[in-house]
């Protein structure tokens, strides 16, 4: 049976759910359609605002039933806007909040809608932490399903390396559990495929001792030192345990106390300081890395996990125009290195940031088979990220992102980044997992969607569609 969504249709519509469905003109529905990248302006036919399990099923049935496209929204972070549709239905995980630690068997059950903040509140209350996003608001369903890179990742592997079940509603409205031991091919997919077989309504995550004191914090430098600082940043993290972690970048100084006055709004290059080890042996490791050059800046000392994981917010808020591009390279030469600052002397906007993120630690010992997950030996991510205030910037940061991809073009892996990566397209995706795990998504594919419902995404597409 096809439905029109009309006047006469939509109140029988709104009693299906026991959460709020939100149309155009409704108190909230502007609210509820905002992400956290202002290039995306979108407005769906309906946003169903779920409570648990039984309003995903019903919203995906009610897409199902309408011939609409369907969006799944849970923190909205994803910098291609995927989370909203125009004229569609999106089933919105946001409410679902419900957090459930166990601090014994040191596991965290959580729904959808929680943010890694909500999450690191959580478990920090008992010691413990899994490797989470870098920005609070971040949330945990599309960052786990797509990798999950976070500042424990070379201490405790990504996200979903600790992911150890999670429920999913299918293209049919099924509820299904999958783990190691039950549905486990589905389970291998979910860890890295992202959203492309169904909904997940609810992660459980293996959970580690963290902090709740760490060390962490900044270390600036001026930009005519980023060459030699980001030179030593390499050789430092070559030789770096697991539990040292963070990364360089090129950035424009805030008008922050800590920054002394004379350089605030110049280009400046930066290391930020973590490691999950004792604070004595902490700050032994990172002495050399902070004692380097001639630093006009350094702000590294003991702080809470929490705080160490809010520690880029302020330069993240939501409501920010964004347009990101991410490669993984086998190596980080000096050339590589030059081009990538020279390119930084083009930043235009506050907010813009070239990151340089160290891989390698448990991420690269864990089976490159364990999962959907590709790549596992690079020993850097290397992010251009473009977030500015107005439209009339936009122009100017779009092509300053696109100028930097021929940069890094000679030096990147076939792979990429697909959470932090604008525009990646079919070529890209295929090329990420490689042949054999390709074939294996498909599969998974044709299994669980075969008609693509579940194709606001980067995208696997059913065998079905060639």
């Amino acid at each position: 049976m096809t439905i029109t969504l009309n006047e006469s249709t939509i109140p029988l519509v709104r009693s299906r759910f026991a959460g709020d469905v939100l149309e155009p003109g409704d108190a909230g529905y502007d609210e509820a359609r905002s992400l956290f990248n202002a290039m995306i302006d979108r407005r769906p036919r309906l946003i169903v605002r779920c409570t648990g399990a039984a309003d995903v099923v019903a919203g995906i049935l009610l897409a199902r039933e309408t011939g609409l496209p369907l969006a799944i929204h849970s923190g909205g972070h994803g910098v291609n806007g995927f989370a909203m549709c125009d004229d569609g239905i999106v089933v919105d995980l946001s409410p679902m909040k419900r957090i459930d630690v166990d601090p014994e068997a040191r596991t965290a059950r959580a729904q959808a809608g929680v943010t890694w903040g909500e999450f690191d509140a959580a478990t920090q209350a008992h010691g413990l932490a899994t490797t989470g996003g870098r920005i609070t608001t971040t949330g945990i369903a599309g960052l786990t399903l797509g990798t999950g890179s976070g500042w424990l990742e070379r201490k405790l592997g990504f996200a979903a390396d600790n992911l150890i079940a999670a429920d999913m509603v299918t293209a049919d409205g099924r509820l299904i559990h999958a783990s190691e031991g039950e549905n486990a091919e589905l389970f291998w997919g979910l860890r890295g495929g992202g959203g492309n077989f169904g909904v997940v309504t609810d992660f459980t995550y293996r959970l580690h001792e963290v902090g709740p004191t760490v060390l962490g914090g900044l270390v600036l430098w001026p930009i005519e030192q980023a060459g030699e600082v980001l030179r030593a940043y390499r050789e430092f993290m070559a030789g770096a345990p697991d539990e040292v972690s963070g990364g360089g970048a090129i950035l424009t100084a805030p008008p922050a106390p800590f920054v002394p006055p004379e350089f605030h709004g110049k280009h400046m290059v930066a290391v930020i300081a973590a490691a999950f080890t004792d604070l004595e042996r902490a700050e032994e490791l990172w002495r050399p890395m902070r004692d380097f050059g001639s630093p006009v800046a350094d702000v590294v000392g003991p702080m809470p996990y929490t705080a160490l994981q809010q520690i880029l917010d302020a330069n993240n808020p939501k409501g920010l125009y964004n347009y990101w591009k991410a490669e993984l390279v086998r190596e980080l030469p000096d050339e590589l290195i030059d081009a990538v600052v020279a390119h930084g002397d083009a930043i235009h906007s506050g907010h813009s940031v070239l990151f340089f993120q160290p891989l390698g630690g448990e991420l690269a010992r864990i089976s490159e088979g364990s999962s959907a997950i590709s790549a596992r030996n690079a020993p850097w991510a290397l992010h251009c990220i473009g977030e500015w205030v107005t439209p009339e910037e936009t122009d100017y940061e779009l092509g300053w992102v696109r100028a930097w991809a021929p940069i890094v073009e000679p030096y990147k892996l076939a792979g990429i980044p697909l959470t932090f990566s604008a525009d990646a397209g079919d070529e890209r995706v295929r090329a990420t997992y490689g042949g054999e795990k390709y074939a294996r998504l498909v599969a998974l594919k044709d299994e669980y969607d075969p008609e693509n419902l579940f194709r606001l995404n980067q995208n696997i597409k059913p065998s079905t569609s060639g």
